[in-house]
């Protein structure tokens, strides 16, 4: 079939399996110039299929020649119908670490569920005996909680204030105020349930329980904080409390893995085109100024360098860097001062007129569709393409 994107919203209907190939070679391309990095050698990634949980994948296998177990929850395709971006970038993962003799499966499930954790313990057991990194990924707006059966849902809210402020609509260059409500009721503490350290821990005390985890082993998990002209939705609102709940949590692991000389770390990324960023209002219009200003400075970096980075100079590079909250800041590039006093200058004057001119929203736009694999440079959208293209491990 011949597949083209078709979009509602800030979310991609379709994908298209080549296009979805082509990024995965792109970035094994790329960690692969960079030079091999001293890494760890068994490795689950929870939310393994896109974004910095698929970076985190191809870093350790084609940098560190790492065997990968990467959890994800992905629609596969049936005839007629595409599956999801996650679920074709699993597979062309899958195919190419193959190729190159690595170990890699994947497992395709709700990772919040008992269920999943269970079939990943047996794994690990029936194939790697131990994981030496575990890399925590997972961003979903829902959480079934898998000891009450409680669905809780996340909202991305201010807390105590109504937040307004400006935001662009990507698809139409439209730049508009929005007002967000304050969080109200159990939206607080939804949010952290969802989105905070709980599963993680729970990840952790079921690989700990079963002496799935070398000694030395280290998880990270991925937070962000960023400028202050998001502050009052992202950092000081709903989503943000449950950003403290995750750090604070990587602490009580560091303390249940002392007995391995294990460690748990929270690792602060940059702003970056996904499909969870592309749905939080004021995101989009700040990532496509700050896309401009890093590219003119020469310091822009994608999920695939944003992780190289962190592998190469800071988990195996010998120099953490943490901050004065004990995490590792690969946003620093992001957060420097002349970047946010450039964004900051930029916002107060920025319209639907003058923003192609001083943001970068065509590099927005092309990315969000590159994420599910459209507008990818070298591939050719006129011709039919196998949507059957299925994850080698699960055939």
């Amino acid at each position: 079939m011949i597949i083209e994107p078709r979009t509602r919203g800030f979310i991609c209907l379709t994908s298209h399996p080549t296009g979805c190939e082509q990024n995965v070679m792109n970035q094994i391309e790329y960690i692969k110039t960079q030079g091999k990095i001293e890494g760890a050698k068994k490795v689950l990634v929870l939310g393994s299929s896109t974004g910095f949980g698929l970076a985190s994948r191809i870093t350790s296998a084609f940098g560190s020649e790492a065997a990968t177990i990467g959890v994800y929850f992905d629609k596969p395709p049936t005839a007629g119908r595409p599956g999801s971006p996650g679920y074709y970038n699993t597979a062309a993962f899958e195919k190419h670490a193959h190729k190159q003799g690595l170990y890699a499966k994947s497992v395709n499930g709700d990772a919040f569920s008992n269920e999943i954790k269970q079939q990943v313990v047996d794994l690990i057991k029936e194939d790697l005996g131990q994981i030496d990194l575990v890399i925590y990924s997972l961003a979903s707006p829902v959480r079934t909680h898998p000891n009450s059966g409680k669905r809780f849902k996340s909202v991305l809210k201010p807390i105590g204030e109504v937040f307004t402020n400006k935001t662009v609509d990507f698809h139409t260059g439209n730049v508009s105020e929005i007002s967000i409500n304050p969080a109200e009721g159990e939206d607080i503490e939804n949010t952290v349930t969802v989105m905070g350290g709980e599963d993680w821990k729970m990840w952790m005390d079921a690989l700990q329980a079963e002496n799935l985890l070398s000694e030395g082993a280290t998880t990270v998990a991925y937070s962000y904080i960023g400028p202050d002209v998001t502050r009052p939705v992202y950092r000081n609102g709903t989503i943000g409390a449950a950003k403290d709940h995750l750090e604070a949590t990587a602490f009580t692991i560091t303390e249940d893995l002392k007995s391995i000389k294990g460690k748990a770390y929270v690792s602060v990324n940059k702003a970056l085109v996904t499909q969870a960023s592309s749905a939080i209002p004021v995101i989009p219009l700040y990532i496509s100024l700050l896309y401009k200003i890093m590219k003119a400075k020469g310091i822009h970096e994608g999920c695939i360098e944003q992780i190289q980075r962190l592998f190469s100079q800071r988990l195996f590079g010998g120099d953490l860097a943490l901050d004065e909250k004990g995490r590792i800041r690969i946003d620093d590039l992001e957060m420097r001062e002349d970047v946010q006093e450039e964004i900051a200058e930029l916002w107060k004057n920025a319209t639907s007129e003058n923003l192609p001119e001083i943001g970068d929203l065509k590099g927005y736009s092309d990315e969000f569709f590159s994420l599910f694999g459209f507008k990818v440079p070298g591939v050719d959208y006129t011709a039919d393409v196998n949507e059957l293209v299925m994850v080698p491990s699960e055939q």
